[in-house]
């Protein structure tokens, strides 16, 4: 069944397909990098030269710290996406790489902070981390519930992992099962074999995992986590392959394991930052929504009453004025309602659009706007809608409660900073009893979501001005 509007790119089916050529894409691209890590590790395993660790100390350091560091990051993104959004898999992902990234400081890192090697007893330490990472990030695209308290959740979650790892800290000095230790620092042989085999399980599972939710929702942060773990896989495949943990040496897999976390950063940055963009978007068109509801809904109301009135025998001469102006104004408020929605949806220029705006609110010769916009004012993305409605907000505060005839619009250049004006001429208030109308906050929240700084002046009789300092560039 067709969506609303005639338009066939609408049709559902249209956009099934769209998503089914998407993935089918994204398949094909996985399936040729999925051959070509197979045939490389393939080469790995029958050739014993490649076979081979590198005592590189340094190199291991720097990897084992940018590893720490992403996945510190990543675990931050992942928090903030639950935060919002209360989603268990962004909870799980965000609790698998603090685990990784608490493991690797804590038995990776500090104990070789004095210019030591890594003691057997770290070393397996900071392969049970990963494990417990591998496992949580494995579990995640397998659950599809929210949580509706999740600051607790998200502070439950780390605190009970910071505490497993505390514990396994603490037993640092227990010896450890069946490993081989050599000069009492290298950790090799069939336990690190077993290990290694568990991380690649764990890393399979979450791969067709976040494969299948990619197919299901087509959510572009599942196939970066799908390249991600596809990648540390084979990194643990090498691992399988040259069994060897230690702060001394370095594996080939060591640099895919990097690779892999460097993608999963940039995937979780871009989905956060399309789910900032796609709520804002939402919540423009919700409030634009509320502005038809309160304005045109209420126009359409008054000339439906008037044609009652006209059916009921009502004078003509009596109702057709009325009538008249109340479609001249629904007329308006529709105007206004599309320019509202062209600039939400960043589909009209900043300065475009207001002057449309303009036009649109003075055509009917009862105000005079004089619009000033300096050139040389750049006004970010998420400035340009906040600005654009509290210019609008107090546009129409001067028509339709001032009962201004002059208003001045001014976006310019002061003493360094960046400065928003509207000033009219109407009857202006007393600040004290009007400075908590819903209106003014409005603009004040607004202003605040930009960091800006907004000032009103005015007093009864002498007009109102309205000044929003932007944030520093």
């Amino acid at each position: 069944m067709p969506l609303i509007g005639s338009n066939p790119r609408a049709d559902k089916r249209n956009v099934d397909h769209r998503r089914s050529q998407t993935y089918r894409s994204w398949l094909v691209s996985e399936i040729l990098l999925v051959t070509l890590l197979a045939w490389t590790t393939g080469l790995f395993a029958v050739s014993s030269s490649l076979q081979s660790s590198y005592e590189l100390p340094e190199t291991r350091l720097f990897l084992d710290t940018a590893i720490a560091v992403v996945a510190a990051i990543v675990s931050v993104l992942a928090s903030v996406r639950f935060l919002v959004d209360g989603r268990t898999l962004d909870l799980l992902v965000a609790a698998g790489f603090w685990s990784i990234a608490l493991g690797t400081i804590a038995f990776g890192l500090v104990p070789i902070l004095g210019g030591e090697t890594l003691p057997p007893a770290a070393a397996w330490a900071l392969v049970g981390a990963r494990l417990l990472g591998a496992a949580l990030i494995a579990v995640a695209p397998y659950t599809d519930g929210r949580l509706t308290t999740r600051r607790p959740a998200l502070l439950a979650v780390g605190i009970g992992i910071a505490a497993l790892l505390a514990s396994a800290g603490m037993g640092l000095s227990t010896p450890q099962w069946g490993s081989t230790a050599l000069s009492g620092e290298l950790v090799e042989g069939s336990s690190v074999v077993l290990a290694a085999s568990l991380l690649s399980i764990l890393w399979l599972v979450a791969l067709v995992g976040f494969a299948l939710r990619y197919r299901r929702h087509g959510r572009d942060l599942d196939s970066w986590l799908c390249l991600s773990v596809t990648l540390a896989f084979f990194a643990d495949l090498h691992l399988v392959l040259t069994p060897v943990v230690s702060s001394e040496f370095v594996l080939q897999g060591d640099f895919l394991r990097l690779i892999a976390f460097g993608l999963l950063l940039v995937g979780v940055w871009r989905a956060i930052a399309d789910a900032e963009f796609g709520r804002a978007v939402a919540d423009e068109r919700a409030r634009v929504a509320r502005e038809i509801h309160d304005g045109l809904a209420q126009y359409l109301f008054a000339i439906s009453t008037q044609v009652n009135m006209l059916e009921t025998g009502a004078p003509l001469e009596e109702v057709l004025p009325r009538l008249k102006r109340a479609s001249t104004s629904a007329q308006q408020e529709a105007r206004f309602a599309v320019l509202a929605l062209s600039s939400a949806g960043g589909s009209a220029r900043f300065d475009s659009a207001l002057r449309r705006y303009v036009e649109v609110l003075t055509a009917d010769g009862e105000l005079d706007v004089e619009l000033d916009v300096d050139r040389a004012v750049r006004l970010a993305p998420d400035e340009q809608i906040e600005v654009f409605r509290i210019v609008q907000e107090g546009l129409g505060n001067a028509r339709r409660h001032a009962g201004a005839t002059q208003v001045e619009v001014e976006i310019a250049q002061r003493n360094g900073r960046r400065v928003v004006l509207v000033r009219d001429d109407g009857i202006g208030f007393d600040e004290e009893t009007a400075a908590n109308g819903q209106g003014l906050e409005n603009m004040r929240l607004r202003a605040d979501a930009i960091q800006g700084e907004l000032n009103l002046s005015s007093a009864p009789g002498r007009g109102t001005a309205i000044e929003v300092v932007l944030r520093p560039t």
